[in-house]
């Protein structure tokens, strides 16, 4: 009986030990004691799903360099790749950032829409032809659309950088018409909106880590994929995938979000910090993104993919087998996000 309850005790011990580690490790809003002048000091961490060659990588310590030289040295910021605070997992880390298990992420809309559905809105299929459209409607009633979902989430809205316009590459052949798309096995984000989209056009869509996609084409476990020039070009996916077809279906921005209650926190003066980093940050990671995509397409063609950009004619084929998705949606956005994101608007 002792010596069972010893082993408890152990069991008991080792959890506590455990659960005190990954807090540690994740904190948020960690403060370090004041300046002479009564300033509090903070230790801050920002998390980023891509690796460190990014434009999302270089933004978040621009956002560092800048909130260390606007604070006089009191806000510190520490940047982890790849999800590291959750393992890898994107949708996780996005729920440590509503709880408060860490501070600020860079994160596509479509991870927020693994916990509510709602935040894909704005990568609606064909709802905008360029990344300058979509950056736009994020200006105004759209973006403050975000800014209230993301404030009933426990997220405070810094603005947005910008992932890109979405492509898809494959082994098979051009895709041009949706009769290309035809049993294609393609990976795609788990994400219900891009599910029902590629099984309207035709396609085979599955789910599968990222970091797993190069070998499984390599493999002929699927097909192809979709994603950002940007990130096809960092995951060497030309090596592996002789087609690439341009057609910008989904505008795909990064939101900078940061814990809400540790926002609310701040000073009047420390929130303006933040605010005025974020903006410089924003501006050059949307900057830096365009015009590192036309050097890296050039380099894939280059390297011997096919690229193809399909015209207004043929993407107009695949918008036209579109309108009872936009219908399923439009009831599960509701009418001030689907006016905004739905072609058509709320109807």
């Amino acid at each position: 009986m002792i010596k069972a309850g010893i082993t408890n005790v152990k069991k008991i011990l080792a959890t506590a030990l455990i659960v005190a580690f990954a807090t540690v490790m994740t904190g948020c809003g960690t403060n370090f004691g004041t300046t002479e002048d009564g300033k509090q000091k903070y230790r801050w961490k920002f998390t980023v799903t891509a690796g460190a060659n990014s434009t999302w990588y270089t933004a978040a310590q621009l956002f560092g360099e800048e909130l260390d030289k606007q604070s006089n040295g009191r806000m510190k910021l520490q940047i982890f790749t790849g999800e590291r605070l959750s393992a890898g997992e994107p949708v996780a880390g996005v729920e440590q950032l509503m709880d408060g298990a860490k501070d600020f992420s860079y994160n596509s809309p479509i991870i927020y829409a693994g916990i509510n559905p709602r935040f894909g809105a704005v990568v609606m299929p064909f709802r905008f032809t360029s990344v300058e459209e979509g950056h736009e409607a994020l200006q105004g009633s759209g973006g403050e659309a975000y800014r209230k979902l993301l404030a009933e989430n426990g997220v405070e809205l810094l603005g947005f950088g910008e992932s890109g316009m979405r492509q898809v590459t494959n082994s098979k052949r051009p895709i041009k018409t949706p009769a290309d798309m035809k049993g294609l096995k393609l990976r795609i984000p788990g994400f219900g909106l891009y599910t029902d989209f590629y099984r309207t056009v035709g396609a085979n869509p599955t789910t599968m880590p990222f970091s797993e996609v190069f070998t499984a084409i390599q493999q002929g476990a699927i097909d192809g994929q979709e994603n950002p020039v940007d990130v096809i070009y960092s995951a060497d996916l030309q090596a592996v995938q002789p087609y690439l077809s341009i057609w910008n279906y989904s505008y795909d921005p990064l939101i900078l979000g940061m814990n809400k209650d540790l926002y609310e926190s701040l000073s009047d003066e420390d929130k303006q910090i933040v605010r005025n980093a974020a903006q410089k940050a924003n501006t050059f990671q949307i900057n830096e993104n365009r015009k590192q995509e036309s050097i890296k397409l050039q380099e894939m063609e280059e390297s011997g993919i096919q690229a193809y950009e399909m015209t207004d004619d043929e993407v107009e084929q695949f918008r036209a087998t579109l309108a009872p998705l936009y219908d399923k949606y439009r009831r599960i956005y509701g009418d001030e996000l689907s006016k905004e994101f739905i072609p058509g608007g709320e109807k």
